[in-house]
């Protein structure tokens, strides 16, 4: 077992409410519950001997390992090749009522030989709290109770495993032949009730079944019949596991505290519903045909509008917690050394009180795409919450704020925060005058054309021939390439194509696009980053606007090499390739998605 496989090196399983990181040596790494941004059980991916993990591997010296997931499912496989024999750890979350909020949780992971005899080693050592408290174990009757701090977790072993004693821990060995099945199945509780009747290796089989049935069915859901077909179901079922059915929000990455540097400083905790990532991924569902995922967020981000509950005092804030929670105080984790030494590993976000003007833009995106059917069920109190805020923001709306990449290095007239901003009084005026919704029209035209000028007068920079970062600056910023996505430029715009030029001399490598040059526009933060996968994908979608198709086909093909050996994506990709950053990302799969979709129509288009 490596004390940090690669970050890349994982696969996910979930139940909608929270998931599991499964590393490629059959190891659990990470799991937090019973929800997303619940303290960890299991955390070594964070810290090898304090964070706790949960493996069923196969020793040896002559162990080659492989996965995969089951074809369209989140049920994961990892394989175990021996002179011996081959092993298989299939893992998965069942999804047994995943609308309504649960304190417990189930991991069923099964060991099955396919061919010859293979040993398989089990060792759980959970740890509670993020590693900070103590457990007690009782084993009885074969079974392992870890009870926790308000959490305890059930190990019931299935077939031919015994648990014993290690500790506070347990260990097994298994040894199957061929054709053989065993199982072990833990259950996170933090219902405080008896645990429920055990499971059989039957009910294994029907969980398993059922899961697949479920995953399938959704994906055969999916309209999207173009060129990339198992990229694209994949990052949809990613941004699934990430989406937190009960409120319908979706958080931003499974993980806290990997690292955009290896040893560095920027490490943030991810385990939040960013408005913005959120709201953009409306548009990649709703291409895809999933209304019911987007038409879930849509009343989560309505009902924000509504309470308008912030620690910032302003109608939103960027982010939340999945309940709508605004509250994200940031700690430290000081006894953790975080993964490969990437301290420090940091809990909650500081960043949810900062000024980010765009998220206004950006949630009215999400909640003006709609047709007649979809906007009545949000009624009048809907329309109330996005026209009172139309009608804030017609005074607020031009004002330094800290942009879109959460920079800690003082606020800025972001360029992108202003082309957001037009954008929501664009879609509020396209709405109000399509279903005849009571507006203040002639305020909210005049604030559009007032950001309109200014971007043009102001976030044009003539010697750079591009739009820029920020205002009175010559940087670059990779978030413009939304630009011609909302509508601001038309994508083949004398002024966008100058901007698009400019980016590939200076943001572009070999098709990986960097955010910004943090030499030429400081963020505060020490240390440097990868390439940013979402504005590689940004850029794509961009050249397929542009009619520039065989460079944006040659450039996602490019990017969909980064992919992991299960087809997800992390925030970044270093310069060896290697993925960085919060794992998987959904900001990074959405934009797969709606690159996709893009670059088909273009295609289709140009060989029709």
């Amino acid at each position: 077992m490596r004390r940090y496989p690669p970050i890349a090196d994982h696969g996910l399983v979930g139940d909608l409410q929270t998931v599991a990181l499964v590393s490629s040596e059959g190891v659990v790494d990470w799991l937090c519950a019973p929800r997303f941004d619940s303290p960890s059980v299991f955390g070594s991916l964070l810290d090898h001997d304090r964070g706790g993990h949960f493996a069923i591997t196969v020793e040896g010296p002559d162990v080659t390992t492989r996965q995969l997931y089951f074809p369209d499912t989140a049920i994961l496989v990892t394989r175990f090749l021996t002179p011996q024999g081959v092993g298989e750890v299939v893992d998965l979350m069942p999804l047994d009522h995943p609308l309504t909020a649960s304190a417990r949780h189930r991991l069923i992971r099964v060991m099955r030989v396919p061919r010859g005899r293979v040993r398989f080693r089990l060792t759980c050592r959970p740890r509670f709290d993020y590693g900070r408290a103590r457990h007690r174990l009782e084993l009885h009757e074969g079974v392992a109770r870890f009870a926790g701090p308000g959490t305890d977790a059930l190990l019931q072993p299935l077939g031919a495993v015994r648990l014993e004693r290690d500790g506070d821990d347990v260990v097994a060995d298994a040894e199957l032949t061929q054709g053989r099945t065993a199982a072990v199945v833990l259950t996170l509780d933090a219902t405080g009730a008896p645990p429920g009747p055990d499971f059989t290796l039957q009910q294994v089989a029907d969980t398993f079944d059922a899961t697949r049935d479920f995953w399938h069915g959704w994906v055969r859901r999916s309209r999207y019949r173009g060129r990339w077909q198992d990229a694209v179901n994949r990052s949809a079922i990613t941004l699934k596991l990430l989406t937190y059915a009960p409120t319908g929000a979706p958080v931003a990455a499974a993980t806290t505290g990997l690292p955009e540097q290896l040893g560095g400083e920027r490490n943030w905790d991810y385990r939040y519903t960013w408005v913005r990532d959120a709201s953009l991924s409306v548009h990649a569902l709703l291409d895809l045909g999933h209304e019911e995922e987007a038409h879930a967020f849509r009343q989560w981000l309505g009902t924000r509008l509504h309470e308008q509950r912030t620690v910032t005092g302003e109608p939103l804030q960027i982010m939340y917690r999945v309940d709508g929670d605004p509250h994200l105080a940031e700690e430290i984790l000081p006894h953790w050394e975080g993964y490969r030494g990437s301290a420090p590993v940091r809990i909650g976000n500081g960043a949810a009180g900062q000024l980010q003007l765009d998220i206004y833009g950006e949630a009215a995106w999400a909640l003006t795409r709609v047709h007649d059917a979809q906007w009545s069920g949000y009624g009048y109190d809907g329309w109330l919450g996005l026209s009172g805020t139309l009608d804030w923001l017609t005074t607020h709306w031009d004002r330094p704020d800290e942009g879109i990449w959460e920079t800690r290095g003082g606020r800025q007239d972001f360029t992108y925060s202003r082309v957001m901003c037009w954008a929501a009084f664009d879609r509020g005026i396209t709405l109000a005058t399509a279903f005849a919704r009571p507006a203040d029209l002639t305020a909210w035209t005049a604030a559009r054309d007032a950001i309109f000028r200014q971007i043009m007068d102001r976030g044009w920079n003539a010697k750079r021939g591009a739009f820029v970062q920020h205002y009175g600056s010559e940087v670059l910023d990779a978030s413009l390439l939304l630009m011609p996505a909302v509508r601001f430029v038309a994508p083949r715009d004398p002024r966008w194509l100058s901007t698009l030029d400019a980016m590939d001399t200076e943001l572009v490598s070999d098709g990986l696009v960097h955010r910004y040059n943090p030499a030429a526009s400081p963020d505060g933060l020490r240390g440097s980053e990868g390439t940013f996968s979402l504005c590689s994908f940004l850029y794509v979608n961009a050249l397929a606007r542009a009619g520039r198709l065989d460079q944006a086909r040659y450039a996602f093909d490019k990017m969909l090499t980064y992919a992991n050996h299960v087809g997800l994506f992390a925030e970044e990709i270093g310069p060896l390739g290697e993925q960085l950053g919060n794992f998987p990302q959904a900001f990074t799969h959405l934009a797969l998605i709606t690159a996709a979709t893009a670059l088909d129509e273009a295609l289709d288009r140009a060989e029709s």
